[in-house]
């Protein structure tokens, strides 16, 4: 006979709280860990040997928007949710802070689907961006939560032009609406930001920002409302069947959600078919008035240009620039856990936001940051319930995974609860299937290593030409084919 169902102030142990002494706030090489507020307390370790109808693995957003989703249609449900460290660890409290109406690797998912169907899936996307400010509102938790649409401009030098007016096709190709995502010529681009070199970009509205670390400490305080059981500090060194081990305890339950994202270096199975892939970012000081007179951005939209770097930025509520690109792959599929990054390369993304920015000459940098994303080999973000092992699991964000989690939680959500939806119905959700199933193994080391530097060799060098304007004849047809084969595979 299974234990009462315990909640997150009927801790297993006896103790009389669920929480630990909070750690002392400190500065933070994180941006958003030094500007959460109060943060929330710590939460004990699992202890001894528990029940539940479904235990998640991982305190990111992926899991902890499942508990939500779980708990709000199936109150009678016992939910528990173990993070390794403290909530938010890995990407969701590092990110950049984007909430995208799309997804990476959308076309994938969308092949072969008539023009109908197409458009079902990007304008469920798209209203997924405000079913997030929806939600935060209705549950009282202030993210900071801002829908100001995004430039990706075409700027800096003058190739990006073509290259972006080739993704608006694409976008609209794919099935977006017209509406929401349409051509800004220079003119009306320079209205909204004043980036160097201005030739025109596409304006996408359904884009928003968010304070990440204000949602996760949301969500946690709202989930412990709810009665879900959360414990920190416990990582799962076994994943078995319909059960989960970590060093002090284990909890048996129907269904085990794995969502660990970039972060399960060593749950396997999940660590054969997910890999991390880091992305740095740095925050500037508030800014000036004159400065921001200069700069634009008046009514806070996300940016980004088209470069193979993969830069994106936003202005922030207290009137910093947050910005990022893309890092690098570490040998043997190792995540980042440390905060801080080296000064090379915040000075790499300072100059990069200069370059955008002439205006931010001279810019002090007061945070700099990394972390690890989630890129599956099958380069395509999914939602997979297997009810048969009782084993679900979401992931593979390739970068844009606060709106993604989102909405791959709500999806996981119906699936467990056998909820048959519009959300069940679309082409990343996966029922009945396994992992093996749905998506590929990566290649062993150092297969894997060797191709990261390669493209990330070739990308910076497409870039160093493009800044400076140089077209070799031979040369540059043949490196920027090259980068967008590569660009086919794993963007």
């Amino acid at each position: 006979m299974d234990a009462p169902h315990l909640t997150s102030r009927q801790p297993a142990t006896g103790q009389a709280s669920p929480h630990q002494e909070t750690p002392k706030t400190r500065d933070s090489a994180i941006y958003w860990s030094a500007s959460q507020g109060e943060p929330c307390p710590a939460y004990a370790p699992l202890e001894g040997h528990q029940h539940a109808d479904v235990v998640i693995i991982g305190g990111g957003f992926t899991g902890l928007w499942s508990a939500f989703y779980l708990k709000r249609q199936a109150p009678e449900l016992a939910v528990t949710v173990l993070e390794a460290q403290r909530f938010g660890h890995g990407a969701s409290g590092r990110n950049g802070g984007w909430v995208v109406g799309n997804l990476a690797g959308l076309e994938r998912h969308l092949h072969g689907l008539n023009r109908d169907r197409r458009e079902a899936c990007c304008r469920l996307l798209a209203d997924n961006v405000d079913a997030i400010g929806d939600t935060l509102r209705r549950a009282g938790i202030d993210a900071e939560f801002h829908k100001g649409g995004a430039l990706y401009a075409a700027a800096r030098y003058p190739a990006q032009e073509a290259i972006q007016r080739d993704y608006l096709q694409h976008l609209l190709a794919l099935g977006h609406d017209p509406r929401d995502c349409r051509w800004l010529d220079a003119d009306e681009l320079t209205t909204q930001a004043r980036f160097r070199d201005a030739r025109g970009g596409i304006f996408h509205r359904q884009v928003a920002t968010l304070h990440p670390r204000r949602l996760i400490n949301g969500l946690v305080r709202r989930l412990e409302q709810m009665g879900v059981v959360l414990h920190e500090d416990s990582r799962v060194i076994r994943l078995g069947e319909r059960e989960v081990t970590t060093a002090r305890g284990r909890v048996g339950a129907t269904t085990v959600i794995c969502a660990t994202e970039g972060y399960g270096e060593q749950l396997a199975p999940l660590n054969r078919h997910l890999i991390p892939v880091q992305s740095l970012v740095i925050a500037t000081e508030p800014l000036s008035t004159e400065c921001w007179d200069e700069i634009g951005l008046a009514d806070r939209p996300t940016f980004a240009d088209a470069s193979r770097l993969i830069n994106y930025g936003h202005r922030t509520q207290d009137g910093r620039l947050v910005f990022g690109a893309r890092g690098n792959y570490r040998f043997g599929a190792r995540p980042r856990h440390t905060e801080g990054i080296d000064p090379a390369d915040i000075a790499m993304r300072r100059d990069l936001l200069v370059d955008l920015f002439p205006a931010l000459d001279g810019v002090e940098i007061s945070h700099g940051w990394g972390g690890s994303l989630g890129l599956s080999r099958s380069f395509r973000p999914h939602a997979i319930h297997d009810p048969g092992k009782g084993l679900a699991t979401a992931g593979g964000y390739a970068g844009e995974g606060v709106a993604a989690s989102h909405l791959m939680a709500r999806t996981l959500a119906d699936m467990i609860l056998g909820r048959d939806s519009e959300l069940t119905r679309m082409p990343w959700a996966f029922a009945g299937q396994g992992l093996d199933q749905v998506i590929k193994r990566w290649e062993p080391e150092p297969l894997r290593w060797l191709a990261a530097q390669t493209i990330t060799c070739s990308y910076a060098q497409e870039e160093k030409l493009m800044q400076q304007r140089k077209h070799l004849p031979l040369v540059s047809p043949a490196l920027t084919r090259l980068n967008d084969a590569f660009a086919s595979i794993i963007e």
